[in-house]
């Protein structure tokens, strides 16, 4: 993992997050090492292209809203992290995708089935890790994933939809709070959960986590739109390709402007033909949709917000509150 941007901290608590984080890191390695040179190998790919640490991130943090991250924390963290890699393998062979964290994709690098089951192999690696911390987090775990597999699937198929704007936004923010809010509503719960937060504290982390996701997805789609593969490190107009619309894609379908009668043509299925994607990609980027996506990112983020107004103030919290601002703002 990279280290760590912690905005809103103080040196004491970053001192401590990295720390934590730094020994995450060393438990993720010792997890995921496998007899098997090749298993081994394919195991680290993505973990060793060096992600940002997000979801251990603010498991760490919301530890220190409480009494700080001690080993169980950390295991914790790691479950999340390992589900989350997992989940990017299978994302890779579903996308076809050729780039992931500016390195070759899982599956263009070993093919489709090996990838799938990579990801396979990590999906029960999180869970021999989650069932050291008892019965309670091995059945959030189990929760967390039916929700973010379930989200996946009603995104893969959500294109079928046929619905007015309005509910088609709606919708498509349901499938978020599945697809990406769930994993990261679990990283803030179990950081609560094990760092000794009261059950208050820690229902109120773990919705604050859900909007942190939903944002998080949010700006992700944005800069798939707005970003090129150097920049973002994965490959551009990903969800054009594939045909899926997300919130720019809705907000421009509301448009009754006779001007964006090209652009509805152009997204409304797959766009497979590279002319017509660098195309798609252009006259989206110039499109006002853009901008009521971002607003609408930024309002997602404000009720992240707001959830932490009940809690005491303190540096895991003045933390907490800044990071869901830098979130947003990888959408401007």
């Amino acid at each position: 993992m990279r280290p760590p941007s912690i905005p809103g901290a103080d040196e004491e608590l970053t001192g401590r997050v990295e720390a934590g984080l730094a020994r995450v890191t060393q438990r993720l390695e010792e997890v995921v090492d496998h007899d098997d040179p090749f298993v081994s190998e394919a195991n680290h790919h993505l973990a060793g292209a060096g992600g940002k640490g997000f979801r251990p991130l603010l498991t760490l943090l919301a530890s220190e809203v409480g009494d700080g991250w001690d080993e169980r924390v950390v295991d914790a963290a790691v479950g999340v992290e390992l589900t989350h890699l997992a989940s990017l393998y299978h994302d890779d062979v579903m996308d076809e995708a050729e780039l992931r964290r500016g390195v070759e994709s899982a599956n263009a690098r070993y093919g489709n089935s090996t990838a799938i089951l990579v990801g396979d192999l990590l999906f029960g690696t999180a869970s021999s890790v989650v069932a050291g911390l008892g019965a309670e987090a091995v059945r959030i775990q189990a929760d967390t994933f039916v929700r973010l597999c379930a989200g996946q699937i009603r995104d893969d198929r959500q294109a079928d939809a046929e619905l007015p704007s309005d509910q088609a936004v709606q919708a498509y923010l349901e499938i978020l709070e599945d697809k990406t809010g769930a994993l990261i509503a679990t990283a803030a719960r179990y950081g609560a959960m094990f760092g000794g937060c009261d059950e208050a504290t820690t229902r109120t982390l773990t919705a604050y986590g859900e909007k942190v996701g939903v944002v998080f997805q949010l700006a992700d789609d944005l800069l798939d739109v707005a970003s090129d593969a150097q920049v973002s490190g994965k490959t551009p107009g990903t969800d054009l390709r594939e045909g899926k619309a997300t919130l720019p894609v809705l907000y421009a379908r509301g448009s009754e402007d006779p001007a964006d009668a090209r652009l509805l043509e152009l997204t409304r299925g797959p766009v497979e033909d590279a002319d017509e994607l660098a195309e798609a990609l252009a006259l989206l980027r110039a499109h006002p949709a853009m901008t009521q996506a971002r607003e609408h990112t930024l309002r997602v983020a404000a009720q992240a917000r707001e959830l932490l107004e009940g809690l005491p103030d303190s540096p895991a919290v003045a933390a907490l509150r800044a990071l869901v601002d830098g979130v947003a703002d990888r959408s401007r």
